[in-house]
């Protein structure tokens, strides 16, 4: 019986080899890959039809900083969970689902700055570009969202006493899956970064 639990929690510590930690990487393979095509096809539509850089507005430093916030939340709620921090584990979770929501928020306060600005959809393929590919992390960032929902919700029905905290942090299976939206939540941080210098550098090469 001691051998067939170590070989249940052996299943979750060993997570290389993990299937859900090898769905994480062909997902996240998949995503780097759609976007890398979409930024040559972004550059090759540009430099062949000759077509204006488009300036990002400000704002999108702004929601930088908040999405990049969010990562940071989402780091600390990992580290309370290894600690057994049950408050501090709830409060990092809270934060990481307001600054996902505020950084929502500010992409749509940014898109509407592009149009105030005559960038509209269809203008150009360059402005349609930057549209397509603001939206399509837009929509990785909403599909991430109620993963972290379902944590914020499991922590707060499931923690109430010394017993239920226990087993909440003792669950090998939500120290995976707390692992695995972390993975992807940096991962469009990281992404969300490489897509704004991309277009800064695209506005300064004219």
């Amino acid at each position: 019986m001691q051998d067939q639990n170590k070989g249940y929690f052996d299943e979750y510590e060993n997570l290389n080899f993990h299937p859900y930690n090898i769905l994480m990487f062909l997902v996240l393979f998949g995503i780097c890959a759609l976007f890398l095509s979409l930024s040559a096809a972004f550059i090759y539509t540009r430099v062949q039809a000759d077509l204006p850089p488009v300036q990002l507005p400000s704002i999108f430093i702004l929601n930088t900083l908040v999405l990049i916030g969010s990562s940071y939340t989402l780091h600390q709620a990992k580290k309370m969970f290894q600690a057994d921090d049950t408050d501090g584990y709830k409060k990092m979770i809270l934060y990481t689902v307001i600054l996902s929501f505020l950084f929502l928020i500010l992409q749509f306060i940014g898109w509407y700055q592009l149009l105030a600005s005559d960038y509209f959809i269809g203008k150009d393929n360059s402005t349609s570009y930057l549209y397509l590919i603001s939206f399509v992390h837009f929509a990785h960032v909403v599909a991430g969202l109620p993963f972290l929902m379902l944590f914020l919700k499991a922590a707060r029905k499931q923690m109430n006493d010394p017993v239920t905290v226990l087993v909440y942090f003792s669950d090998p299976a939500k120290r995976l899956r707390l692992r695995l939206i972390s993975i992807y939540w940096h991962f469009l941080d990281i992404l969300w970064v490489y897509l704004v210098v991309f277009f800064w550098v695209n506005w300064l090469i004219r």
